[in-house]
């Protein structure tokens, strides 16, 4: 099991520059969108997004060519069932640091700065109402003041409210199956009711992700991600509902115990960490690898041998 499941589906939906760029075609306004050369996208490695705030947010970079022109594209997925209201200074901190990058593989510290659209997709179960301009964040805004406005930072966020998309308009982006299924698994996951009432509507979408050359995988990432983020009482009836899909059925029953099997040698990995613990003190750092990396068989020897064992070393001796 992922502890980022959401960042881990979103990033294997829309690390392709095509299925990306009709994201960003949804939530830019048509006159920039027309300006951008989409062929042109292509994806940038890297992650700019603060560690404690890894399981809440994703990202993507691209470059591309802006009426001739190079430009970066920064995609940020904000996972919670709540607005952010400081997403528009989280934003800043992050686009500060693609200009720092940017500049230090130029290897020059005084080159121009590339222009980078910021879009973030959000899937808020009330729908997005946090400020998307950085003066909003004002009390009072810098543009009550003469003269204040220009000296204070300005930009604005787009934002793809997924909360406010229907199954129909997910349908019709211009994007593969698999990452259609991610919308939707974003948008609903976590409001189960309507998980279950839209999956007829998504059917064929894994029938469709199924034929792909790479469809198993795909449709493993979307079953996996529910495994993990709905409750055990809804994911039974998702199960029966995943039936009569060709392949998925086999696939759910698969993830099904693989994370059960994960969750018995977790429980047993706390187990051997609270006997070691109670018995022998603090468990020293180099043995911490260990006992992450044993397997099932290995956590109840461990186990037993805490009963007799002298010191903490000859445990794992």
């Amino acid at each position: 099991m992922t502890p980022t499941p959401h960042d881990a589906l979103f990033k294997a939906g829309f690390e392709i520059p095509a299925d990306a760029a009709a994201v960003f075609q949804r939530a830019l306004p048509s006159e920039l969108a027309a300006a951008i050369s989409w062929e042109s996208l292509e994806r940038e490695s890297g992650s700019f997004i603060v560690p404690q705030l890894a399981n809440r947010h994703s990202d993507l970079l691209f470059r591309a060519t802006l009426q001739g022109e190079p430009a970066l594209l920064y995609l940020l997925v904000e996972h919670q069932s709540s607005n952010d209201a400081d997403m528009t200074l989280r934003m800043l901190v992050y686009l500060v640091r693609i200009f720092e990058r940017f500049r230090k593989q130029a290897g020059n510290e005084l080159a121009p700065l590339p222009l980078i659209v910021p879009v973030v997709v959000a899937h808020a179960a009330e729908g997005w109402t946090a400020p998307r301009s950085f003066h909003a964040m004002f009390s009072p805004g810098p543009a009550t003041i003469p003269g204040l406005a220009e000296l204070v930072p300005s930009f604005s966020i787009r934002v793809l409210d997924l909360n406010t998309l229907s199954n129909d308009e997910i349908a019709a982006l211009s994007m593969a199956a698999f990452p259609k299924l991610v919308l939707w698994a974003l948008r609903d996951a976590r409001r189960k009711n309507r998980l279950l009432q839209n999956f007829e509507q998504w059917r064929g979408a894994f029938s469709e992700a199924m034929r792909t050359p790479q469809g198993k995988a795909a449709v493993e990432q979307v079953l996996t991600y529910f495994q993990e983020v709905v409750d055990e009482l809804y994911l039974e009836e998702l199960r029966a509902k995943i039936q009569g899909i060709p392949g998925a059925e086999e696939l759910t029953m698969t993830i099904a115990e693989q994370m059960r099997a994960e969750g018995r040698e977790q429980g047993q990995r706390e187990l051997l960490r609270n006997l070691l613990t109670q018995k022998f003190g603090e468990i020293p750092e180099h043995l911490a690898p260990r006992i992450e990396a044993a397997s099932l068989d290995d956590l109840s020897r461990y186990a037993m041998l805490v009963l007799t064992a002298v010191t903490i070393e000859a445990v794992f001796a």
